[in-house]
């Protein structure tokens, strides 16, 4: 194969599977790492993909910005849907006190808690606040399964996410049994990442208040690498995700610890 094929296959498995490794390229065209290495610089220099640690993911996974809720709401949503029902099994079995951070996953989540436990919501969203509130009452007793618990704080209209001093300083105070936080870019390297630095650091502090993480995260923001990093890998007890995860970043975590769950 000439070298330009080999670099058109390449391109083209990078975009089909989200992500690919340098080891796994080498062994599917049978060349060498280096070989491998210089043909993703080639790519990467024709804008055909991006280059990062160990391999490759396609142009669209470098964000151009930041998009509000409405435009992700229409990206993978039935992907996101399965997941916000996986992850109601992490919910604490016996009641009790749950973190639900901003995103369009985590909504999913709020959709779908459990009926069958009383648990305390807290939620620095505007969106999910409104999901859990609509949750209707237990036909026996009339009280609602869930408590809600806005946090306080700016909230950004972009994302409709409380955040800034107030919100940091009421999750300082608290120690959640389980957070499901969402996150916009998720890598070995750069671990969990947003765009925002407000956000951000609501995120780490969400990590910090909760006794257990659930991350909720569909495979496209996998390799993805957002400014501002609020977690590492091993600070993760769960990831819920999709099967677009890539069976190297899979293994990856699960060296760390964390329980990789596909919905």
């Amino acid at each position: 194969m000439y070298a330009e094929e080999r670099q058109r296959a390449i391109a083209d498995q990078v975009h089909a599977l989200g992500r690919a490794s340098v080891a796994d390229l080498a062994d599917a065209f049978d060349v060498t790492s280096e070989t491998v290495r210089r043909d993703l610089a080639s790519l990467e220099r024709a804008g055909h993909l991006r280059r990062v640690h160990g391999g490759a993911v396609p142009v669209d996974a470098v964000s151009m910005g930041e998009l509000g809720v409405a435009e992700r709401e229409t990206s993978h949503p039935d992907r996101k849907r399965r997941i916000g029902a996986a992850a109601a099994r992490f919910c604490p079995p016996d009641g009790g006190s749950l973190l639900i951070d901003a995103g369009t996953t985590t909504v999913q989540a709020a959709a779908h808690l459990p009926t069958d436990r009383s648990l305390t919501v807290f939620t620095n969203s505007v969106q999910i606040a409104a999901t859990v509130a609509a949750q209707p009452a237990a036909p026996t007793s009339g009280r609602r399964r869930a408590e809600l618990q806005l946090l306080g704080g700016r909230v950004r209209g972009l994302t409709q996410a409380a955040v800034g001093p107030t919100t940091l300083t009421e999750l300082r105070g608290y120690r959640i049994d389980v957070a499901f936080v969402g996150t916009n870019g998720i890598s070995e390297e750069h671990g969990l990442s947003t765009p925002d630095t407000d956000e951000g650091a609501v995120k780490a502090a969400m990590i910090d208040a909760a006794k257990r993480v659930v991350v909720l995260a569909d495979s496209s923001k996998v390799g993805r690498e957002e400014l501002v990093s609020f977690a590492d890998l091993g600070q993760i007890d769960v990831l819920v995700t999709d099967a677009g995860i890539p069976a190297d970043l899979s293994a990856t975590l699960s060296a760390h610890g964390v329980e990789v769950v596909i919905a």
